[in-house]
């Protein structure tokens, strides 16, 4: 068998031991080590290169910031921001028809902002929005709809963890990929609301709502939310304008956030303690699949494929838009079998030479900018589509009475709004890259 038919091969061994709940690092482990062995034929020198590569991976210091952002998120939880960013966004949309479940996806955006997780905004949302849903009669569909979309801003709106991590792997800037994605997100959220407003006026009864709040109150209760504004200015402002590099502006956000938790009284030595070896799991976690996905590329970077397909994709003259769709509906359809994560580390060293060889009329900086918007937004897409949407699940455990079959379909409104937003975005490329444009202008 020759070294390009195993690669190939790999795919679907990789992909029956996903389905057989293998967890997906250890399927990457697996797969990429037997797939190394195979290629070069010696125990020793296949074990060299797992040496090798295991240093090279965990001694890239941008790995570094993951950390940060995950203990960023954990303080920000303990900090009660979320309470009070749903009882801002609730003063101003509340009195609305489907108010409320359109404050819980703008307070989503809100926590997303310095959180940096998709899990934990939908989990931490969840349980501030849920009781107040069903307490104004929303059914169960729609709250728990309503709030897995939400919480998959925290991928979107910086700063985020898979936006780093893409950065990391496609060697782009990630202070440019974070200014990138501020309009995209903030899109997303304004199409959820958008989604939540037809739902209400085809279903007349599936909400109520509270009475207009005075603006004294608004004023009020906007003035509580003030650290989420200031922490998110500080850290994506601040590398932006070159006072941080990104880790330094996550350690900053993290102890910012750290701060105000402590303010609000929120912080003890247990609750530190239990945030700590909070980051410590998930970041033990996403290292894992880090390393999975590196020994897995560093098998198919042996065998030559991705170059291979570069080649062969050029050879063929499909138009590059043809392509993008291609792989745009490959990304849509891993996604409901595969975590997000997973997904980038295992696709993008792969599937971003081979795009980035194709002429979209844009330079190579502002290409991988633009390009990696796109999928983050499909991958994002992915945490709300059955089987694996992680955020139905986890929004699901939290409405008891809910099915996860009413979870389901309370999903979809927000999925197609997704695809429409990537339509857009992917026809009108400058809507992803004004922001980025305007302040490299003022450079």
């Amino acid at each position: 068998m020759s070294d390009i038919a195993l690669a190939l091969w790999s795919f679907p061994v990789l992909l029956i031991l996903v389905f057989l709940r293998t967890p997906i690092a250890l399927a990457m482990i697996c797969v990429g080590v037997a797939g190394t062995y195979m290629v070069i034929g010696t125990p020793m020198m296949t074990l060299n290169q797992l040496k090798t590569l295991t240093y090279g991976t965990f001694s890239n210091y941008s790995f570094s910031i993951i950390p940060l952002f995950l203990l960023m998120g954990q303080f920000a939880t303990l900090s009660g921001m979320s309470t009070a960013l749903f009882r801002a966004a609730e003063s101003f949309l509340g009195h609305r028809r489907g108010g409320v479940a359109m404050s819980a996806v703008g307070a989503c955006a809100g926590f997303g902002a310095i959180c940096g997780s998709s899990l934990a905004t939908a989990a931490t949302m969840g349980q501030v929005a849920l009781p107040e849903l069903r307490r104004h009669g929303y059914p169960g569909s729609l709250a728990t709809g309503a709030l897995a979309a939400g919480g998959t801003l925290g991928i979107l709106i910086p700063p985020s963890v898979i936006l780093v991590i893409y950065a990391i792997l496609a060697e782009q800037n990630i202070e440019k990929l974070f200014v990138a994605a501020l309009i995209p997100g903030i899109l997303a959220a304004i199409g959820y609301m958008v989604s939540i407003s037809i739902w209400v006026r085809l279903s007349p009864d599936s909400s109520t709502m509270r009475p207009r709040v005075p603006w004294p109150e608004r004023l009020r209760a906007l003035g509580t939310v003030w650290p989420v504004i200031v922490i998110f200015i500080v850290v994506v402002g601040g590398i932006y304008v070159g006072f941080f590099t990104p880790t330094e502006a996550a350690a900053v956000g993290a102890a910012g956030t750290g701060l105000v938790a402590l303010a609000a009284g929120q912080m003890s030595w247990t609750k530190l303690s239990q945030a700590i070896l909070a980051t410590a799991a998930t970041t033990a976690m996403i290292f894992l699949i880090i390393l999975g996905a590196g020994i897995y590329n560093n098998f198919l970077s042996l065998t030559q494929l991705p170059q291979s397909a570069s080649i062969w994709v050029g050879e063929q003259g499909f138009s590059p838009w043809f392509v993008l769709t291609i792989v745009l509906l490959m990304y849509l359809l891993f996604g409901c079998v595969m975590d997000s994560l997973s997904m980038i580390l295992l696709t993008v060293p792969i599937i971003f030479p081979i795009m980035s060889a194709l002429d979209f009329g844009m330079s190579a900086n502002d290409f991988g900018l633009w390009f990696g918007i796109l999928v983050l937004i499909v991958v994002e897409v992915g945490l709300i589509t059955p089987p694996v949407g992680m955020n139905l699940f986890i929004i699901n455990s939290m409405a008891e009475r809910t099915p996860i079959s009413e979870t389901y379909k309370g999903a979809l409104p927000f999925v197609i709004t997704d695809i429409v937003r990537v339509v857009i975005l992917a026809s009108f490329p400058a809507i992803t890259l004004w922001l980025v444009w305007l302040i490299d202008s003022f450079g």
